[in-house]
Parts: C-alpha cells; sequence; structure tokens
C-alpha cells in the first residue's frame, strides 16, 4: 500500500503556503465563504464618485454630453413632421438684363384704326419694297372694312402706350379675295387658326415681341380647339422664313411667284424710207407739213 501524503511532512512547504492563503475554519466549507449572506454586503457598495466638472467659463454655455445629445437628436427627428416639398413648376428662362417694360395685348378699337394703319406702312415699308404682293390690306379702306368683319381678331401690343406689334387672324377663310383654298386642310384633317397680318416694329426686333405674339397666337388657337397655324410670309424674306422655321414652322405647299425675261421692244415700228417715185407717176402732190 502506497503511503499517504500525512506521512511525509513537509515543514518548508507548508510554512510557505499558510503565509499566501489566509487562516479559515477548517470545519466551515471553503464554499462558505460566497454565501448568499455575503450578497446584500456587495450590493450595498458605494457607487464610485462623480468626476468633477469644469464650471464654465463666463460668457460660455456649458456643452451637453454626447449621450443627452444624441437622445435629443434622436427625439428631434421623430418629433419632427416630414415638410411636403410643393410641386415645382418650371420656372421661364429669364433676360439677363431685364429692362423692366411689360408688353399688353388688346383687342383693336375703331379709335386705334389711324393709328395701326400708320405703324402697319412703317413695319412693312422695307418688305414691300422687295416682295411681289403687299404684306398688308391693300388700302386703308380694305383695313377699316377687316374692322367690320365678324370673325376676325385684331390684336394691338404696345408697351407703355405706344404700339409695338399688330396680329390678325381667322378662323376660317374670309374675304373675296382670299386666296386659300379651304378643301387643302379639310382634306388632311387640319383645323388652322389662319394668321393674315403679323407685325412687328422694326425698333423692336431682338426684344422678344415677336415671341409674346406668336404665344398669344398660340394660345387662341389652343382655346377654339384648332390644330394649326397658318400664315404666308415671302420666299425672298431670308429673316422672317428663318425666324418661322425655328419655332416648327414648315412649308405646305410649292407654289411660288415665277418669271420669265422677255427682250422688250418698242410697240410702234421705227421709220422706214421710201423708195423714190417712178416717172410714170408723174410730180406729187404737194402735202402740207405738220410737225411732229
Amino acid at each position: 500500500m502506497a503511503p499517504t501524503r500525512a506521512a511525509y511532512p513537509r515543514p518548508e512547504y507548508d510554512a510557505r503556503m499558510a503565509r499566501k492563503k489566509p487562516s479559515v475554519d477548517t470545519e466551515t466549507p471553503a464554499r462558505a465563504v460566497r454565501s448568499k449572506e455575503a450578497a446584500p454586503a456587495r450590493a450595498a457598495k458605494a457607487p464610485r464618485p462623480a468626476k468633477p466638472t469644469k464650471p464654465p467659463r463666463p460668457g460660455k454655455a456649458a456643452k451637453p454630453s454626447r449621450e443627452k445629445k444624441d437622445r435629443r437628436d434622436a427625439k428631434d427627428r421623430l418629433d419632427k413632421k416630414p415638410e411636403r416639398k410643393p410641386d415645382r413648376k418650371p420656372e421661364r428662362k429669364k433676360d439677363k438684363k431685364a429692362s423692366g417694360q411689360h408688353i399688353e395685348v388688346r383687342r383693336i378699337h375703331r379709335r386705334d384704326l389711324n393709328k395701326a394703319w400708320e405703324f402697319l406702312k412703317i413695319s412693312f415699308r422695307h418688305v414691300n419694297m422687295e416682295t411681289v404682293e403687299y404684306q398688308r390690306p391693300r388700302s386703308k379702306t380694305r383695313f377699316e372694312e377687316i374692322y367690320d368683319d365678324e370673325g376676325i381678331e385684331q390684336l394691338l401690343f404696345s408697351v407703355e402706350g405706344a404700339i409695338v406689334a399688330y396680329a390678325e387672324a381667322s378662323y376660317e377663310v374670309t374675304g373675296s379675295d382670299n386666296w386659300i383654298n379651304p378643301r387643302y386642310f379639310e382634306k388632311r384633317d387640319m383645323r388652322p387658326l389662319f394668321v393674315d397680318e403679323l407685325a412687328v416694329h422694326p425698333e423692336w426686333n431682338g426684344r422678344g415681341v415677336g415671341s409674346f405674339v406668336l404665344e398669344q397666337l398660340h394660345h387662341l388657337a389652343r382655346v377654339r380647339g384648332l390644330t394649326h397655324i397658318v400664315l404666308e410670309v415671302a420666299e425672298n424674306n431670308e429673316n422672317a422664313l428663318g425666324w418661322y422655321r425655328k419655332r416648327n414652322f414648315r412649308k405646305l405647299d410649292a407654289a411660288i411667284f415665277m418669271a420669265a425675261s422677255v427682250e422688250s421692244e418698242p410697240e410702234l415700228l421705227p421709220p422706214r424710207e421710201l423708195p423714190a417715185p417712178r416717172a410714170s407717176m408723174g410730180p406729187l402732190p404737194e402735202i402740207e407739213r405738220v410737225e411732229v
């Protein structure tokens, strides 16, 4: 039988172990040290004292702790209702240099006929020198008759009381001097607004006046349920042609004015020398001379 540990005493080892381990009651088991009676003592342990904070400097507010700031931000996000953004309409492009002047449109009145006629003569003066047919009514009488016709819109555009543009449009083919064939449009299911006149004062070119006039004509067409705007422009008026083409106007018909040169001759034949009289005829009677 092997000897037990008590059979070999080790005084040095036992003394060293006695210094390391506290003396305990041998009759009480080791687990009694961690008994339930020690739990209230641990719970009643005093908390660690808070670290003293520095007082804020005069004139400067104390900064909240990061934890409080995060809680406050979270609460603000919950309390804050989402704002509904209003539907933004597309903004029109503004001119780089605004003049502060406003253009107005109104229907013509009888008292405006003389001023409007003088305006048309100024507006079409240069064009009428270069075109075959007039780009305005043939006479002032005809212009005044148009005012009394029904179904014709005569619009005046003014800036600070001065006429800067004129537009004349009809919803159907009218007038005895009109060359438009209505069947052309009926066959193609087109309901056009016929623009008989569109004039802008030469000094107001490039100021957006023409664009405003055309926008007003488009508005009339939409209100009336029309599908197209039809107008006539001289083919050699290159400025007007380019302006309309940029605004989606296209050529409808290929009819143009054509001419061929003819060698001109005087209506009366030139003088011709007559042959000498024959001897058998005798002397010619005297004829009274008439100065030509």
